[in-house]
C-alpha cells in the first residue's frame, strides 16, 4: 500500500493513521535472468571492492560509494581515475534493489546494466570490457569463482550480474518508521513524530517520497538547477522531451542522514538547507522555467523545520549501517 498523495486525507489529525498504512518493504526481487546465490553475491561483493576493474587499478566501485558514507562519497562530487571530478553528486546504493529506473537521469533500467556503465566511463574507472575481461581472467581465483559460479569464464555480462547480486543486498529495513508502522508507537522521538506528521501532511513530502520505498521512481525539477554545473539537462538528455529538463529522479530517503551532500550536484550540505529549499518552494536566483508545479511556499516555521528535519535524521535511520566494510 502506497500513501495517498490527496492532502486532504491529513486533516484534523488523521495523518497518524495514514503513516500506519505504510506497508513494511518487501524482499528485493531478483530477475530470473540473474538468481542470487551466496556465492554469486560474494563475487560481486569482491569485485566491488577491487580496484582493479579501473583502467589504472586506482579506483573500485567503493572508491566512489563507501559503505560507512551510506554508499556515497561524502562529497559534492565523484572523482575518477586521474582524480577527474564527476558532473554529478554520487547516489546512495543503499535500498538500490528496489529502484527504477536508475542513475540520477534514469538512463539505465537494469542494475546489471548499470552496473558496467562506470567501470567504462571516461570520467570514472575509464575500463574497456573487453580489457577488463582478460585482465580478470588472468586473475587465478577470478577464473575459479566465475567457472563456479556460472559455469563459464569471465564475462562482462557475468561481471554486472555478479556486481547486480551483491548490490541488491544493500538494504536498509529497520529504521524507526519502520517499527513504528510495525507497530511500535514508542520508535520516534516526540520532535521525529511531528515531523513525520508534517512529512506526510502539510510539508507535503510524500506527493513523491511515498509509498513503502518513500520514491515515485519518477523525475522532477525541484529548482535545484546549479550554476556551477549550468549545462545538466537531467532527464531530458535520455528522453529528449523538453519538459524533462532539469528533471532528476527522486531518491529514496531510508539512511538520508548518512549520505549527504544532498541533490543531485550536491549543493546542500546539510538536510536542513534540503527542507529550506522546499521551504521556499524550491524558488532560488536562477532562472528556472520548467520547475515542477507542485511546488509552492511551505510556510513552516523554524520549529516545524527542525521537527521535518528530526524525522529524516533520526525515523530514517536504522541503528547499523546497511552493511560494513569488508
Amino acid at each position: 500500500m502506497t500513501v495517498c498523495s490527496d492532502l486532504s486525507l491529513f486533516a484534523e489529525g488523521k495523518v497518524v493513521d495514514v503513516a500506519r498504512s505504510l506497508a513494511p518493504l518487501p524482499p528485493v526481487q531478483h530477475p530470473r535472468e540473474n538468481p542470487p546465490s551466496a556465492a554469486k553475491i560474494s563475487l560481486g561483493r569482491e569485485l566491488f571492492f577491487d580496484a582493479r576493474l579501473s583502467r589504472n587499478d586506482r579506483v573500485s566501485c567503493a572508491s566512489c560509494h563507501e559503505p560507512n558514507k551510506g554508499f556515497s562519497n561524502g562529497g559534492r562530487f565523484g572523482k575518477g581515475i586521474r582524480d577527474q571530478r564527476s558532473t554529478r553528486n554520487v547516489p546512495s546504493l543503499i535500498n538500490v534493489g528496489y529502484s527504477h529506473p536508475l542513475f540520477w537521469d534514469g538512463r539505465s533500467a537494469t542494475l546489471e546494466e548499470q552496473a558496467l556503465l562506470p567501470i567504462q566511463n571516461a570520467a570514472e574507472m575509464d575500463m574497456p570490457l573487453e580489457v577488463l575481461e582478460k585482465k580478470l581472467h588472468g586473475v587465478a581465483e577470478y577464473r575459479r569463482q566465475f567457472a563456479q559460479v556460472f559455469d563459464g569464464a569471465v564475462t562482462a555480462a557475468r561481471i554486472g550480474q555478479a556486481l547486480a547480486a551483491f548490490q541488491r543486498t544493500i538494504v536498509s529495513t529497520d529504521t524507526p518508521l519502520d517499527r513504528y508502522v510495525g507497530g511500535d508507537r514508542t520508535a520516534l522521538t516526540p520532535r521525529a513524530t511531528k515531523g513525520m506528521q508534517l512529512f506526510f501532511g502539510r510539508a507535503r513530502c510524500s506527493i513523491c517520497h511515498k509509498g513503502p520505498e518513500l520514491t515515485d521512481n519518477r523525475f522532477h525539477n525541484i529548482g535545484t538547477v546549479d550554476p556551477e554545473i549550468p549545462d545538466d539537462s537531467g532527464r531530458r538528455a535520455v528522453t529528449g522531451r523538453a519538459e524533462d529538463q532539469g528533471a532528476f529522479r527522486t531518491p529514496q530517503l531510508r539512511e538520508v542522514a548518512r549520505t549527504a551532500p544532498y541533490m543531485h550536484s550536491g549543493k546542500f550540505q546539510t538536510l536542513s538547507e534540503v527542507v529550506e529549499h522546499y521551504n521556499f518552494g524550491g524558488v532560488t536566483d536562477t532562472a528556472n522555467d520548467h520547475r515542477d508545479e507542485i511546488l509552492e511556499v511551505l510556510y513552516l516555521s523554524e520549529d516545524e523545520v527542525e521537527d521535518l528535519v528530526a524525522f529524516l535524521r533520526e525515523g530514517l535511520t536504522s541503528p547499523d549501517p546497511p552493511i560494513a566494510n569488508p
